[in-house]
């Protein structure tokens, strides 16, 4: 599920929003309301349960061959999801809608590079919630890798320090970090 040109989606459990209202997001670090909708290479990020902790990669033009196979592994395409077990029942289970928004009222935001859009006016779909059928096919059929780990910790510590593009959202709902090993 992606926007077509000229579009950005919202992706929501909720199949009834008639217009999307400007809010701070508990989660934000922004203090200004917002709407915030997503383009075509960020609406991967949302095909998951709304609270499920999610740790992403991607290639970019920096990344070494060495952490291309180190992080993605051998044929591993150029994206990988990582979930942990705990969430993949809800995965399987989860009906999510994607509503299509005008891309005319967002505007990039992020420092120092952009890695949102925001709008600072209501904005109405441009018609009614779309279901999004079967996430773990739409990762298949994206190319997207998806893992399924005990624990995204050590997967995430090794993805941020890669030179990989990565994105990590509710990271806050993973289970605890595990005790470090003494060698």
């Amino acid at each position: 599920m992606r926007p077509r040109p000229g579009e950005v989606l919202h992706f929501s459990h909720d199949p009834d929003i008639p217009v999307f209202v400007p809010h701070v997001a508990p989660t934000s670090r922004e203090s200004r309301p917002y709407v915030w909708p997503v383009d075509g290479s960020r609406s991967p990020d949302y095909w998951f349960p709304r609270a499920c902790p999610r740790a992403m990669a991607w290639l970019v033009p920096g990344t070494t061959e060495e952490d291309r196979l180190r992080i993605l592994g051998p044929g591993g395409g150029t994206r990988v999801h990582a979930i942990e077990h705990g969430w993949l029942a809800a995965l399987v289970s989860t009906r999510l809608f994607a509503y299509r928004l005008p891309a005319a009222p967002f505007r990039p935001i992020g420092e120092p590079v952009p890695n949102a859009m925001v709008a600072t006016e209501p904005v109405t779909p441009l018609g009614p919630a779309e279901p999004v059928d079967d996430l773990l096919t739409l990762h298949r059929e994206a190319g997207i890798q998806l893992r399924v780990l005990d624990n995204l910790w050590e997967f995430w510590d090794a993805v941020v320090d890669s030179t990989l593009g990565f994105s990590g959202i509710r990271l806050r709902n993973a289970r605890p970090r595990p005790p470090t090993r003494s060698v």
